[in-house]
């Protein structure tokens, strides 16, 4: 009988979080700051001397997602935060990868999301109208990378994202620092958030 593959990964913080089956037990913020402090965007086809995180990103995703639904509750504002959080263990897919995978990479990414969001108290699904504007502010975020730091033209990336209303993004540019700056950063957010619901 052929033995079954390891299906779970080993996090800093001593738990281990079963891929196929992962339970909100197992989740912990720091791992998840920490993972996504140190998974790069765009393949770390970036200009800078730091990649740009998927932390980094959602933390910019929640603040446009804010800015697009500004009396949306605390719980909302956290979802848009945790929105790429399954990434802390399954990396960052450009969309082409993501169409060449298949469908099981996304039933994966909602798995570990369904708990994810458990674990901090959201409903394993968001409401669809929550997602669109959740979407909406993560289209945004991706055209300002592409246009900042990833090399497209405003022409390109608005092909590919859609251009942004210039009121959502007036006074925000994209940041790069330090992972450990960022892990602090999306850790400090997280708990704000987690208070202004509780």
């Amino acid at each position: 009988m052929a033995k079954q593959p390891r299906a779970w990964q080993r996090m800093l913080s001593g738990r281990r979080l079963d891929l196929l089956d992962p339970t909100p037990m197992d989740i912990e913020i720091e791992d998840i700051a920490h993972g996504l402090a140190f998974v790069a965007r765009w393949n770390g086809q970036t200009i800078g001397d730091y990649a740009y995180s998927v932390a980094e990103h959602s933390l910019l995703v929640e603040t446009l997602f804010s800015r697009i639904a500004p009396k949306a509750p605390a719980k909302w504002q956290l979802a848009a935060l945790l929105h790429d959080a399954p990434e802390y263990v399954i990396g960052d897919m450009i969309s082409p990868v993501k169409a060449a995978v298949g469908p099981g990479y996304g039933a994966l990414d909602e798995r570990i999301e369904a708990a994810v969001h458990i674990r901090f108290g959201l409903p394993a699904k968001v409401p669809q109208n929550i997602k669109r504007q959740i979407k909406k502010a993560d289209k945004i975020s991706a055209w300002m990378e592409a246009t900042q730091i990833a090399g497209f033209t405003e022409a390109e990336a608005s092909k590919f994202f859609g251009k942004p209303d210039p009121n959502l993004i007036t006074d925000l540019a994209i940041v790069l620092r330090p992972p450990v700056e960022t892990r602090a950063a999306f850790t400090d957010r997280h708990a704000t958030l987690l208070r202004l619901i509780t």
